[in-house]
């Protein structure tokens, strides 16, 4: 399969060769070029369903009981965190129409504020990813659960957890080309019974199920405040097609709106499929529920098939999250790495895919899983969870001061007028969404991730060196040349 290039990327090595670290630093990403026939660049349409599946993952399954405690009120934290990511989706856009490089947030960072802050947007992204990924293989065995019953025990529990990353993670190193394949699939195959149940539930719908439009004790802000903090998590991904541009056909086109696009379906999938949970199952059940869809269905259409049918559906949801964000995690570091940022290592590409992040950070989320399951720490892996909201905040912020930086200082395309306006009005919107997110994380999330980030500053420090000493010897071996 001929791969095809654009002008900000550059014909890789042969199929199966591993991609060397460049000699310039900064040197644009490949892309999917170096892969041959495994390689394949994304579609518009597969660009779209890998921002749209890394979206919604399995939260959406989760959801309407999280905040149901809240009340209806929860719909407006619902509304606001969906005008919050579409701005940033839109920044996002524009970003890459800038820089239309594999790497997305590191990227942009990295060329508005130099190396320190690319690299504390890399490392933030990269541990989100990770913890991440572990966190959806946790879900994930839950509703395993339902199909194949573990029977409580912890061997194979932590089997099956382990088995839901490695798929993913194999079917990563087999090629872009199959990523894609397997995102394509799994976007489709998880929102057609999700659109179903949604649209479906609304026939259904009975407005004596809704409870309380505010529960709980706290004031109406308040409410709507704690139920985004459940929900924040829930729109990590919106970067994605930003982060993969190096691989998407046509970056400067169809990064941007793969973003929005995906972006906005996956907020009409979260607002039907919250409403038509809210209108169909009673409220005092729903705030009690473990498993909010499958007691819609059951209370649509009768029976008890709708757990089985779910269980279902969130395991499709979850690989097909855990397909794209392996991805991910891999594509962030590799921009670093060739940029001398990162070790070495990341900087190796087989088939279109950077093999050794793909397989470091697989292994790392394996590890999380297998201490979560084996010391028990529920809430210690919850409070992970939410570090992961904060972590990845740190590369929004410095993506949304990225284009207020280019827009202010007219680096690169100088933009004017009406278009200057609208452009610094979405930044801003999408700087005060990251600093909710920030709040929404809560004070043992932001202690913890700020020590993520101290490590990562020692992690620098480390390769900073080491990029200098290289530069001096290669310098003094110069002239001796």
């Amino acid at each position: 399969m001929t791969t095809v290039t654009t002008p900000d990327t550059a014909p890789g090595p042969a199929a199966g060769q591993d991609t060397p670290h460049p000699a310039a630093p900064g040197a644009p990403a490949p892309g999917g070029a170096d892969g041959g026939r495994h390689a394949r660049r994304f579609s518009l349409p597969v660009a779209t369903a890998l921002v749209m599946g890394n979206i919604i993952g399995g939260g959406i399954f989760l959801l309407p009981a999280s905040v149901a405690p809240y009340g209806t009120i929860s719909l407006v934290a619902f509304a606001v965190l969906t005008v919050g990511a579409i701005a940033l989706a839109l920044v996002f856009g524009r970003l890459a129409d800038r820089h239309p490089r594999t790497g997305g947030p590191y990227v942009y960072a990295r060329e508005a504020f130099g190396d320190f802050a690319g690299f504390l947007s890399a490392w933030s992204y990269w541990i989100t990813a990770w913890v991440s990924n572990a966190a959806l293989a946790v879900a994930a065995v839950g509703y395993l659960d339902v199909l194949l019953p573990l029977h409580g025990s912890v061997a194979a529990t932590i089997a099956a957890a382990l088995a839901v990353q490695w798929l993913p993670a194999l079917a990563n190193l087999a090629g872009t080309r199959y990523v894609g394949a397997v995102q394509l699939i799994a976007t489709v195959l998880k929102f057609v019974p999700l659109l179903l149940v949604a649209v479906g539930g609304l026939f259904f719908f009975d407005a004596d199920n809704l409870g309380p439009f505010h529960g709980g004790d706290t004031g109406a802000l308040g409410a709507v405040s704690a139920s985004a903090a459940i929900l924040l998590f829930s729109y990590l991904g919106v970067e994605s097609a930003a982060v993969s541009a190096g691989e998407v056909r046509d970056p400067r086109r169809n990064v941007g709106r793969a973003t929005v696009l995906g972006t906005l379906g996956a907020a009409v999938i979260y607002l039907l499929g919250t409403v038509a949970v809210f209108g169909t199952v009673a409220h005092d059940r729903l705030v009690e529920s473990s498993a909010p869809f499958s007691d819609a269905v059951d209370a649509m259409f009768g029976g008890t098939w709708g757990g089985t049918a779910i269980a279902c559906m969130a395991v499709v949801s979850m690989i097909g999250a855990l397909n794209g964000w392996t991805l991910l995690s891999a594509q962030t570091p590799y921009a670093a790495a060739r940029d001398g940022l990162f070790p070495r290592v990341f900087a190796r590409r087989r088939r279109g895919v950077p093999t050794v992040g793909v397989l470091i950070t697989v292994v790392l989320a394996s590890l999380l899983t297998v201490y979560n399951y084996t010391v028990g720490s529920e809430g210690v892996f919850e409070t992970l969870v939410l570090v992961t909201t904060f972590t990845a905040t740190v590369p929004y912020l410095l993506s949304t001061a990225a284009q207020i930086y280019f827009l202010l200082s007219g680096q690169g395309e100088r933009v004017r007028g009406a278009r200057l306006v609208r452009d610094g009005v979405l930044a801003a919107l999408a700087a005060g969404f990251s600093m909710w997110l920030v709040a929404g994380s809560g004070y043992a999330a932001v202690y913890q991730g700020v020590l993520f980030l101290f490590a990562g500053v020692l992690v620098y420090a480390w390769m900073s060196a080491r990029k200098d000493r290289d530069a001096a010897e290669a310098a003094e071996a110069a002239p001796e040349a």
